[in-house]
């Protein structure tokens, strides 16, 4: 038995990094899942590996950036399978900017991917699981950067903060449904699109990773498929009980000094 077996599971930016690793990591534990993203090839190249490594999982193309394709994402699975059980939302915008420097357009990009397409994700898999008077969990992917972040991430930061009351207030809202909402707070992250980014806006070069690794308490950045694991146990009915935490998925701890 595993721990998803016979689950409908959505992750929206499920097409690469974290995302992908939690529908590996679902498809692994008997999950059928869905992906969605804004380009078709890395989510049909990942449906492909997940189907020819026997599980079952498609494909929804979706700009995340419109609340309309944020439900439609759902509602598309919910036509396919009959039902959604289990809601991931993986997708995240990091684009850097300051204080003084953001426009009102970067903002509103960051509020739209980071809080917006989460909101209305949320509303329609909730939606189906009471309609249907069944149980369901969601877990909300955000960042340990919510706690303060650095100065050149301020539109991130304010948008993933408000995922976090967010991820509380759904979750206090709904627990008498019997649906189950939590969030996770990664901290840095080996990831494509943190390559990218590094590479982008800090002028990395290709060892950026080893040269950050040296510099963490663990020795390592954080790892996709090991915050999966812990996501896919957060979906699963062993987490229990549990709803409305939000747990810090990083090697620095809140409030510790040197």
């Amino acid at each position: 038995m595993g721990l998803l077996d016979d689950k409908i599971v959505l992750v929206n930016g499920g097409s690469q990094g974290v995302g992908a690793a939690i529908a590996r990591a679902a498809v692994r534990e008997g999950a059928v899942v869905a992906v969605s993203g804004r380009r078709p090839e890395p989510g049909e190249a990942l449906v492909a590996e997940l189907t020819a490594a026997g599980g079952k999982a498609m494909f929804v193309r979706a700009d995340l950036a419109d609340a309309e394709q944020a439900k439609a994402s759902v509602a598309s699975v919910v036509a396919a399978y009959g039902r959604i059980d289990c809601l991931v939302n993986s997708a995240g915008l990091t684009s850097r900017g300051t204080l003084l420097d953001t426009t009102p357009e970067l903002f509103d990009q960051h509020i739209a991917i980071n809080l917006k397409a989460p909101f209305f994700a949320m509303q329609a898999a909730v939606a189906d699981m009471v309609g249907r008077g069944a149980p369901g969990t969601v877990v909300n992917i955000i960042t340990s950067s919510a706690h303060g972040g650095q100065p050149f991430l301020a539109p991130y930061v304010a948008a993933k903060a408000g995922l976090i009351g967010l991820t509380r207030n759904a979750a206090h809202a709904h627990r008498w449904d019997r649906v189950r909402i939590n969030g996770v707070n990664i901290g840095w992250t080996a990831t494509e699109g943190e390559d990218a980014t590094q590479k982008a806006f800090h002028g990395a070069g290709d060892d950026w990773r080893e040269q950050a690794a040296a510099k963490l308490p663990m020795g390592k950045l954080g790892q996709p498929d090991e915050i999966a694991d812990f996501v896919v146990l957060l979906l699963s009915d062993r987490s229990g009980v549990v709803t409305g935490s939000v747990i810090d998925w990083d090697q620095n701890v809140l409030g510790g000094l040197d």
